[in-house]
């Protein structure tokens, strides 16, 4: 059964969407606008959406302030003078000591480029040394410039790191003592194997395939095969039900709400690592929204549609299968921010559906949201939605390049490393596969989350209005579930405490270990974890609130993985099990429409 969606959205804020929208009353502001957009589009299609203009703007903020403050330079002279003494006696005392001295400075622990013993002989500590004393160097040259715009600063500080990480000594043969062994080990052939693999990475990305090794990871074969049924389908959304596999079940169902730039099945992996599978083992009826991948017809389809039409639609599919007069909501990143209104509009209505709230990984204010924020400014979203205006969506392959920059020392230069030097292809993986099969983002929807969200943090705020009035997180009075993550670059954990801030509701705070995905994905008992863990601290109504610096002092820390902690508090939030529910609802319009996962997550 199909619900059809409005064609256009009535959400404020995008600019005009098509080039018959430009024309106005005075056709030649129509045409200037018209030509202003297709340079801009085609721009950013050149330089895959990040803008140069905003880079060129920062980095002259930064000159400008250095050329004018002649006592900085003076001090960033001596610098340099201090660290090039520091090399020349490593260097002396090395040569001395069989090249056994120690480091005149250390990587940081999260830089593992140089972790082979061979990095310690000479001439190769030489090269290491002297590219992390140059690469502090560049970065406090960067940093800490009177009258240099905050946000300008993390620019340029991000961009000579990336810079230099093209020029790591890790990067080269001749510089790099590990690939030079499998030379000689091999005869050249890990170097003869590494072209093929380059040739063979080049291939799938024109053709835009996914990566090579993907193809052993089929969506409905070996990914997302937890048994359930699609019982709601519109333009936007299918909604998948799995029934509990115990013999009794929580009257209160689970509806997940996904990130709609991914696909929902990061919640079902493989069997092993199926956030779904263990959670109708324990007794819950689960639903889950699978976003569509939409196209250029979607492009005015705003951030109301997505609430309206995807998350209050499957609340009430939820509630006629089930009969359940409250459920539990649970929104993973964006998913989460989308959960968070919806739950505010609610509470502002007296609408009491929601039994409890869990957001995972997921920001509603972004006052502070991390190295991520150095892509969103007003130019960079201006940036963007020329290129959106063209495509009418922005496609995720054209975000997750900014992702990767984000950790390219790991995500892009090591992996290289690996492949093309020494001839190894890392393994492909269950949350590899998925992280490759990205969906597209609707122009009216993207930008006014760009704005409204992130450039005005209109939510946090208290601004966001939902049907013409304000939809605040202060009226959210249900117990939450916040969990954010150790190395997440995505959503930084001090960003996704902030929530506690903004309602008063009683909350569990947890912080797992992991990043933003592989933190999410880790399933109780798994082979390969020894170091999973997780902080937990409760917050009853109406306590004081900590900053999270105190809250990391005080916070009881736990071996192993968040899920099980989860269930348990979603169990105590929960009536006593009884019957289970219906499986779709034909009586009701609710039929079942095909078997999990459905056709949406399959859509390219």
């Amino acid at each position: 059964m199909n619900r059809r969606l409005p064609v256009h959205d009535a959400a404020p804020g995008p600019p005009p969407v098509c080039p018959e929208a430009l024309a106005g009353p005075d056709p030649i502001e129509g045409v200037a606008e018209l030509m202003d957009r297709s340079i801009g589009a085609l721009v950013a299609q050149m330089t895959n959406g990040i803008a140069p203009d905003a880079l060129g703007v920062a980095f002259a903020d930064w000159a400008l302030h250095l050329a004018s403050a002649p006592g900085r330079q003076l001090l960033l002279m001596a610098k340099a003078a201090r660290k090039w003494q520091r090399l020349g006696d490593y260097a002396v005392r090395a040569a001395a000591q069989d090249a056994e001295a120690r480091w005149c400075i250390e990587p940081l622990p999260q830089d593992h480029r140089f972790d082979a013993a061979e990095w310690q002989r000479l001439p190769f500590g030489l090269y290491q040394q002297a590219f992390l004393l140059g690469q502090q160097w560049f970065d406090a040259a960067a940093r800490d410039n009177a009258g240099v715009t905050p946000h300008h600063e993390m620019v340029v500080r991000f961009v000579m790191r990336q810079l230099l990480d093209m020029v790591s000594p890790s990067n080269f043969p001749a510089t790099n003592p590990v690939v030079q062994q499998r030379v000689l080990a091999t005869g050249g052939m890990n170097l003869v194997e590494g072209l093929r693999l380059f040739a063979e990475d080049w291939q799938q990305l024109v053709r835009r395939h996914p990566p090579v090794g993907a193809e052993a990871f089929v969506v409905g074969r070996d990914l997302a095969v937890t048994p359930g049924k699609v019982v709601f389908r519109n333009d936007l959304i299918e909604l998948l039900q799995y029934a509990p596999t115990t013999a009794t079940a929580h009257p209160e169902p689970v509806l997940f709400v996904p990130a709609w730039i991914m696909k929902y099945y990061v919640l079902d992996l493989s069997p092993d690592n199926s956030l779904i599978r263990q959670l109708v083992a324990a007794g819950f009826t689960v639903f889950a929204i699978s976003w569509c991948n939409p196209g250029a017809e979607y492009r005015n389809i705003g951030m109301d549609g997505y609430r309206r039409d995807g998350v209050l639609a499957a609340m009430a599919a939820v509630a006629a299968i089930t009969g359940a007069t409250r459920m539990h909501g649970c929104g993973y990143c964006l998913g989460g921010t989308l959960l968070a209104i919806v739950a505010a509009a609610m509470a502002r209505d007296n609408d009491r559906r929601f039994a409890s709230l869990s957001f995972l990984a997921a920001q509603v204010d972004f006052s502070e949201p991390g190295e991520i924020g150095l892509f969103i400014d007003n130019a960079q979203v201006h940036f963007l939605e020329n290129m959106m205006w063209q495509q009418g969506y922005l496609d995720s392959r054209q975000m997750g390049g900014a992702f990767e920059m984000l950790r390219s020392a790991d995500l892009v230069w090591s992996r290289g490393v690996q492949a093309y030097l020494l001839g190894e292809r890392a393994p492909m993986t269950d949350l590899m596969a998925w992280n490759a099969d990205g969906t597209r983002m609707p122009y009216a929807m993207h930008s006014e989350y760009l704005r409204r969200l992130f450039l005005q943090n209109d939510l946090a705020e208290g601004r966001y209005l939902v049907g013409g009035q304000p939809a605040s997180l202060s009226a959210i009075d249900v117990p939450v579930y916040v969990l954010a993550t150790e190395r997440d670059h995505v959503a930084p954990w001090r960003s996704v405490w902030k929530l506690l801030h903004l309602t008063e509701a009683p909350a569990r705070f947890v912080l797992a270990s992991g990043g933003h995905n592989g933190g999410i994905v880790a399933p109780p008992g798994q082979p390969g974890q020894p170091g999973l863990h997780f902080r937990t601290l409760d917050r009853a109504i109406g306590m004081a609130e900590a900053d999270p610096e105190r809250w990391l002092d005080g916070a009881v820390v736990n071996d192993g993985s968040w899920w099980r902690d989860w269930f348990g508090w979603l169990g105590d939030h929960s009536a006593a099990a009884a019957g289970l529910p219906p499986l779709a609802r034909p009586e009701a319009g609710l039929p079942t429409l095909a078997e999990a996962p459905g056709s949406y997550v399959l859509q390219h």
